[in-house]
């Protein structure tokens, strides 16, 4: 059997945690095949990036992952710089494109800019609620990706979904995400929309991250999008220094949301 990395360990480790919210290292290693040692040391790696929470005999899903994954949290969740951000990405839209919305409570944000803009447009989307609200404005096209609802959310994911994305020429795509870094790109917590959200990515021309101040240096379970796959980033946070630097040097654009702007 092939050696599995550390991070494909962890990458199982949180997706079931994510499914089942506790599980056992004894479970773990007959299912991954690694010694019991190995998944101790990956456990309390995961606990002190706050990822779970140690148990006896194994790990639950830790408070802050469990809160994050409901999408009703996260809704309410900075819903005042989401605003911003959102209206500052509806300024990169002209009429005809056709653009792409994951399933994120910032793009629903976004959505609800859009479906008040006089503007023509086509909108493919994995999310149902951003579906439905852009389906108000009669100049805007929706086309709603296939997939599996996800419990608890009003996503789609899975791969039923991706053949549709062969057909579409999408000038922009416009996401968010659980964590951003550096060295990982765009995370997510699910490892089953992420799939989705890796093929959205990939049939896209541009892809343009939404991202408050609470996703930056976050890490999540499974990344979607290198750095080299965001053309821009669209934050609230101060992106100054080498952290700016080594961006502008991947060649992407960040645009930044002031204080002044979240006022208005």
């Amino acid at each position: 059997m092939k050696k599995m990395f550390a991070s494909e360990r962890r990458k199982i480790i949180l997706g079931k945690l994510t499914d089942q919210h506790r599980v056992t290292i004894k479970e773990l290693s007959e299912e991954i095949k690694v010694s019991e040692a190995t998944l101790r040391t990956d456990l309390s790696k995961m606990e002190e990036e706050g990822l779970l929470k140690r148990t006896h005999g194994g790990a639950i899903l830790s408070e802050k992952q469990d809160s994050d994954t409901s999408f009703t949290t996260r809704e309410l969740k900075n819903r005042y710089e989401k605003a911003a951000i959102s209206k500052k990405a509806a300024e990169l839209l002209s009429n005809g494109q056709c653009i792409m919305l994951d399933s994120s409570s910032t793009t629903l944000e976004l959505a609800r800019t859009i479906k008040e803009m006089p503007i023509r447009l086509t909108v493919v989307t994995s999310g149902i609620n951003t579906a439905l609200e852009l389906n108000e404005n009669p100049n805007i096209t929706v086309i709603l990706l296939g997939g599996i609802i996800k419990k608890g959310s009003f996503s789609l994911e899975g791969s039923l979904g991706i053949n549709i994305l062969n057909q579409i020429n999408i000038d922009l795509m416009f996401t968010s995400a659980n964590g951003f870094t550096f060295e990982s790109g765009l995370t997510d917590f699910s490892v089953y929309e992420v799939e989705l959200k890796k093929a959205m990515v990939s049939a896209s021309n541009k892809v343009v991250a939404l991202l408050d101040h609470t996703k930056i240096n976050k890490n999540s379970i499974a990344s979607f999008a290198s750095i080299n796959q965001i053309d821009t980033i669209i934050t609230d946070f101060d992106m100054t220094g080498s952290y700016t630097k080594k961006l502008e040097e991947q060649n992407v654009k960040i645009i930044m949301i002031s204080t002044d702007e979240h006022v208005n």
